[in-house]
């Protein structure tokens, strides 16, 4: 036994501290849950075969992870004292030096040293106070308990004993950890496995084939399957199924025999065809889960009326279950229901709808009934058990038909300002789920076809013979697919026609964008306001760059003529024979196909010049005028897009720093994106109305609540980093970038633990050492997400009046995909779509989608890609590529949940063009239709280019830096102001024409005219 018990010493200190934590509150708050007891007195006594879960155990599981009989506990505010035998001191010795005292003392066989033991512990009674807590209902036994029990009773007359089972559950057992919930939450996936995947298939087979099973034996058979490890690995996680113990049954019972106590058995009658509840309760790592249903078999109108006003009872219970809800109100609550709708049932209704689960398979102070006055706490669990007992039944089957109890039991979890969790709903309750139908009269069948045929395939055994349809689970998976996809079909119809119409109310008038772009304006552009502002060596008439007015000065006809570089498209240099040529092409209308054919002008229908031509000897001063040109050129189409991104950055108000307080503060963070691109450690610190993150050497970063548009938290599980991300509603500057995504974050790792180090590693020789290791890791990572979190609750809390909330990303039902460059996890949230792992970090508000798109889903091909098109047109769709086609379900499943609509398809679309039309005209564009388009889509498009179209788009500052035009993009997401400069290239020929296509000009006229034929002929000659 002495390597088998591991005490977690730091999960002992934690919740000893939290337990004298809300003992001192109540001390300073009035005593009204602790009743002002100086000391607890917790006693047990000898173990027993069959143990039930009591108070006094189940401080021993909470605290220490086992349970230690002949051991007595002693708490008071200060220290706690435990008095045991040598064997169990071995294991509590570690457990020294935490911050409350631990003092233990070791009964032995010397009856006078225990003696002394007992004196103290007297002492500390007496010392403590008049008061002294003890469990009510104690049924401790053995020599152990026995001499306490004597000893006590000596001081018994100068104490007053007050019984603190209820402070034990509110301070200590009733509201879970993460970890005791995880444990729960594993008990109750057993128990919706044993009873849907095994039960009801015995059950099955037993009624179909009309054998004859004692509820005993069909309970046996239930009893020895939790042995069974390859049953239990369809149960994802860590699941051990040596964890798994019985804690209430299996009871089946039927026949017109029911017992809906706990304490129930199986009897050895038989099972009957006829009402049949089954009900299990199983124990995962000490923490239980309790499951029953009712099963129907050919049940008449009466018990069908009866069944759904137990569920709606059942159902209102559990969704009344909240935060600060009285207990009384939930039974209160059921009577209310049913004095409406049936008031003869209130005589059969049970008398509590249930009660506290954990450790104790049943919390005697958190009992719903209509006398509890406790209220409800985020982290309690609930057996919830509704019921009806002893029903007449007015059309009996036989004569064992002639009354019959209904029973519906799932454990619950209590959540604060969300809905109840029902960890035991993968067992369906509805009445097509619970009713079997075994008849083999035809007729009977087809008087009701429809309300008998839909069953749950999980449950459901409908057969019109002795072979039931769903037998074989492969099958009923197919039908529940079918069932969902049906629905989500029909709400996506719904969403669909409901975009329609909104569509065709937002835009009732025939409004748009000419062309589907914005109208753009005619931009002046003036290098000099005076003749005395050109440069002097324009009198010498040669071509001047002029760099301060970015101007570039021709002299043309004896004048110096000044063009703004703005109107210059590009320049280029050739040298023929003796002279070197310098091309000076300028903008124009009618140009080409690219973006800059959009560029506006102030008379299109004007002459324009389109090139001029400058000869000269000097080749060095060409080369470096056309160089100059070609820089200014850069510069400018620079300048224009920096001007362009910071259009949307915002100068925030002046951060309120708290003054007569320390702020509250999370140290040792780093930030993204780094200031001067550097990783430096800082602190982040929460002031009146933001947010100012300050690193070591001094550099602030101000966010102010009222530009915070979303606020995440997102967890170190399963990640390298914990992060706090704030997304704004517009950008700031960062240094000298601009920023709309802000993001504070920690490692979770730690060198010294690293398992390739050489720190700690050379001591780490064994099994145990490194299961150690691992568990300093998971509670480092614990420790870290809740400091990250609580800190993310008070940023939270301190800008509630700009309504900032805290989000977290469901990784469960994230999926892989390429929103920018590389392959990532992308993750839903309550508002959003993220990826915050990895920059650039995207940040879809699912508020400003109008409708998704999943293109490239066709059988074949291992991933998809998915578009969101936003409410506003003029924002270019969002791409989300390369998802796994296995994600597939999963995505339109959220998208359907989110209430997002959305279309598929097996090609890529050219959005650029579909949004161009769209914006060209919206109310046409609904007019005709609107997205229903997409439903439908045409497959004679041409895939491969529109893939390609959609699965890489440039963005409009790689095209500055490129200097490379790209005549073939689509020109959607222009801006009027700058376009025209942005997407210029200096380095490509002119539209008008270069030397070359002169040059072909003028050979194919002089073939034209006969005289080439003599210069070839020359030519030969010579070549000869």
């Amino acid at each position: 036994m002495a390597e088998e018990v591991q005490i977690d010493k730091q999960v002992f200190h934690d919740r000893l501290g939290q337990f004298v934590s809300a003992w001192k509150t109540d001390k300073r708050s009035g005593d009204a849950l602790f009743s002002g007891v100086g000391s607890i007195v917790i006693l047990l006594g000898k173990a027993e075969e069959n143990a039930i879960f009591q108070k006094n155990n189940a401080m021993h599981f909470w605290l220490l992870g086992y349970e230690f009989p002949a051991t007595l506990m002693i708490f008071t505010t200060e220290t706690l004292y435990i008095v045991t035998t040598v064997k169990k001191a071995k294991h509590l010795e570690p457990l020294k030096g935490g911050k409350i005292p631990l003092e233990i003392l070791v009964r032995g066989k010397d009856t006078e040293q225990n003696s002394k033991h007992w004196e103290k512990c007297l002492d500390v009674i007496k010392t403590a106070g008049n008061k002294v807590g003890t469990i009510a209902k104690d049924t401790s036994t053995g020599p152990f308990a026995d001499d306490w029990k004597k000893a006590f009773g000596d001081i018994s007359k100068d104490v007053e004993e007050v019984d603190i089972s209820v402070a034990l559950s509110a301070a200590a057992l009733s509201a879970k950890d993460e970890n005791e919930l995880r444990s729960i939450r594993n008990a109750s996936k057993a128990c919706t496995l044993l009873m849907t995947e095994f039960f009801v298939e015995e059950m099955s087979e037993i009624l179909d084939a009309e054998k004859d099973v004692t509820h005993k034996t069909l309970a046996e058979r239930i009893d020895k399957k939790i042995d069974d490890g390859e049953f239990f690995k369809k149960i994802p996680s860590d699941f051990s199924v040596n964890q798994l113990d019985w804690v209430y049954g299996p009871v089946i019972q039927s026949g017109g025999k029911y017992d809906l106590k706990l304490s129930a058995m199986s009897d050895d009658n038989n099972l009957h065809a006829g009402t049949i509840i089954a009900g299990l309760g199983l124990r995962y790592k000490s923490y239980s889960s309790i499951l029953a249903r009712t099963y129907l078999v050919d049940p008449n109108k009466s018990q069908e009326t009866n069944y759904k006003l137990l569920l709606s009872i059942h159902e209102t219970v559990i969704k009344e279950a909240q935060e600060g809800v009285a207990v009384k109100d939930l039974y209160n609550k059921a009577l209310g229901i049913i004095r409406t709708k049936k008031p003869d049932m209130e005589k059969h209704f049970l008398k509590n709808v249930g009660g506290g689960i954990g450790i104790e398979t049943r919390d005697s102070t958190l009992i719903l009934n209509g006398k509890n006055t406790r209220a409800l706490k985020d982290g309690m669990t609930l057996c919830v058990t509704t019921g009806f007992s002893d029903i007449p039944n007015p059309d009996p089957q036989d004569k064992t038909s002639k009354t019959y109890s209904l029973l519906i039991s799932d454990t619950v979890r209590i959540r604060r300002d969300a809905p109840t969790v029902v960890f035991t709903n993968a067992a369906p309750s509805d009445l097509e789920s619970t009713s079997f139908f075994f008849k083999d009269d035809v007729e009977e069948e087809q008087k009701e076809p429809k309300a008998k045929a839909k069953k749950d395939p999980k449950v459901g055994a409908v057969a019109s013979t002795n072979i039931t349809k769903t037998k074989l689970r492969a099958e009923r998976n197919t039908q529940a697919d079918e069932g969902a996809e049906a629905r989500r079909r029909q709400h996506q119809k719904e969403l669909a026609q409901r975009k329609q119409a909104e569509g065709l109310e937002r835009y009732s008038e025939a409004i748009g964008d000419q062309n589907g772009v914005a109208q753009k304006k005619f931009k002046r552009f003036e290098s000099y306001k005076r003749d005395n502002q050109l440069p002097s060596r324009v009198k010498d008439l040669v071509i001047v760059v002029d760099q301060k007015a970015a101007t570039v000065v021709l002299p043309i006809m004896g004048r110096p003529v000044p063009f703004h570089i703005n109107t210059i498209k590009n320049a280029s240099k050739s040298d023929e024979g003796e002279f070197t040529y310098l091309r000076i092409n300028f903008l124009s209308p009618g140009q080409g196909v690219g973006r800059k054919d959009d560029q506006p002008f102030e008379d299109s229908n004007a002459h324009f010049v389109r090139s001029l031509t400058f000869r000269s000897k000097d080749a060095q001063r060409m080369q470096d005028i056309s160089e100059q040109i070609t820089d200014l050129r850069k510069n400018m189409v620079r300048r224009e897009q920096e001007k362009k991104e910071l259009e949307d950055v915002v100068e925030q108000d002046k951060l309120t720093e708290i003054r007569n307080r320390k702020p509250a503060r999370l140290e040792n963070v780093f930030v993204r994106p780094a200031m001067d691109g550097k990783r430096i450690p800082g602190e982040v610190e929460i002031h009146q109305n933001g947010l100012r993150y300050r690193d070591h050497r001094g550099n602030n970063i101000d966010v102010l609540f009222s530009n915070v548009k979303h606020l995440f938290f997102q967890p170190c599980t399963h990640e390298l980093i914990v992060i706090i991300h704030v997304h704004l509603k517009n950008p700031i500057m960062i240094g000298k970038k601009k920023a709309k995504d802000v993001q504070f974050y920690r490692e979770a790792t730690d060198m010294q633990f690293d398992e390739t180090g050489n720190r700690k590693r050379k001591h780490r020789m064994h099994d145990e050492e490194e299961f150690e290791q691992e568990q300093e890791e998971r509670r480092r990572r614990a420790a870290l997400d809740k400091e990250f979190k609580v800190f993310a609750e008070k940023v939270s809390a301190a800008g509630t009046d700009e309504n900032v909330s805290v989000d977290i990303p469901f990784r469960e039902l994230g999926f892989g995909g390429v929103p920018n460059r590389s392959s990532v996890l992308m993750q839903p949230t309550t508002d959003c779509l993220v990826q915050l792992t990895e920059p650039p970090f995207t940040v879809i508000t699912l508020d400003d989608i109008e409708i998704a798109h999943l293109e490239r889903v066709q059988f074949g091909l291992k991933n998809f890609d998915m578009v969101f098109v936003f409410r506003d047109f003029h924002r270019t769709p969002a791409h989300v590529n390369t998802i796994p086609v296995e994600s597939l379900e999963g995505v339109k499943d959220w998208l359907d949940s989110v209430n997002i609509p959305y279309s598929e398809g097996p090609l890529n679309l050219n959005w650029g063009t579909i949004m161009k039309t769209v914006i060209a005209d919206p109310h046409q564009f609904f007019a005709d239709g609107g997205w229903s388009f997409l439903a439908a889509e045409s497959d004679d498009e041409d895939a491969s280019e529109e893939e390609e179209e959609s699965a890489f788009e440039m963005s409009e500052s790689d095209l500055a830096v490129s200097d490379v035009s790209s005549e073939d993009e689509s020109d959607f997401d222009d801006d009027a102001s700058a376009d025209a400069s942005a997407d210029a290239s200096l380095d490509e020929e002119s539209a008008g024409e270069d030397w070359d296509e002169l040059e072909k000009k003028a050979k194919k006229k002089d073939r034209d005219s006969g005289l080439n034929d003599e210069e070839e002929d020359s030519g030969r000659k010579k070549k000869r």
